[in-house]
């Protein structure tokens, strides 16, 4: 797709409903991932949750990708893919997630710990969050692609963490990836100029360590070279003229994450 794809409101709202699923299947998600749990019985889990919702799984068969799930494990960036593996208590664990519903494609991602983690994949977690928030912050029409980039990058390697530059954010609508493409770095005032009815996917991903990364012989998955961990978050915005309309949201994993804190 060439062009910008404009959404009328009545399309954003499909969207929202499309992003809403995703949400809500990450919520699902977030109660039953821990130690012990194989990550191909996450992947069967969101499948049948997106069907029994009105939705079909929007990555399975994406370009020939065998899953529902993009799950990615401690040094693997994206794109990885779910397996008979047996999540252990330290992991760190990146689950993308893409819905259609409607004819409208809804995308968003979550990293989770499991269990115990080290301060620094804390660290690294919470900034890679921040560096999403502050992304969307720029999301307004009127700024540009650009000032989203420089203000995820900016965060992200103050705190000493590598901005992946071979992958980037993008536009979602009618297509999982459409037009414009949204870079997780950039100069401020660059790139395409965001105008109302453009419908983006901001997606840090953020390394511990080295910006690089290497591409596995599956065609897929992506990985830090130094073998570091790496986190990633992502949701679906719309450009407003004011503060960007988020369509995606974190609520159904925190609201899980809370409870199990608290029991």
């Amino acid at each position: 797709m060439s062009k910008i794809n404009y959404k009328s409101v009545e399309e954003i709202e499909l969207i929202r409903e499309s992003s809403l699923l995703v949400s809500k299947t990450l919520g699902e998600i977030a109660k039953v991932i821990r130690p012990g749990i194989k990550t191909i019985e996450l992947n069967k889990l969101a499948e049948t949750y997106i069907r029994d919702n009105g939705g079909v799984p929007a990555f399975l068969n994406y370009n020939g990708f065998p899953y529902s799930l993009c799950i990615s494990l401690n040094d693997q960036v994206v794109h990885g893919f779910p397996g008979q593996h047996e999540l252990v208590d330290g992991d760190l664990v990146s689950v993308d997630c893409g819905v259609i519903k409607n004819r409208y494609y809804g995308d968003s991602a979550y990293t989770f710990a499991i269990g115990e983690v080290s301060e620094s994949v804390r660290t690294l977690m919470r900034v890679t969050k921040e560096c999403l928030k502050l992304g969307i912050e720029k999301a307004v029409a009127g700024m540009r692609v650009g000032d989203i980039g420089y203000a995820v990058q900016e965060h992200a390697e103050k705190h000493g963490f590598g901005v992946v530059k071979e992958l980037v954010g993008h536009g979602v609508g009618t297509h999982l990836h459409e037009k414009p493409e949204v870079p997780n770095y950039g100069k401020r005032g660059s790139g395409v100029k965001l105008e109302e009815g453009m419908v983006i996917a901001i997606e840090p991903m953020i390394n511990a360590g080295r910006a690089g990364v290497k591409f596995w012989n599956d065609g897929w998955t992506v990985s830090t070279v130094d073998k570091k961990p790496s986190a990633h978050y992502e949701h679906t915005v719309a450009i407003r003229k004011g503060p960007a309309d988020i369509l995606s949201t974190f609520s159904y994993v925190d609201e899980v994450l809370q409870e199990k804190i608290n029991n």
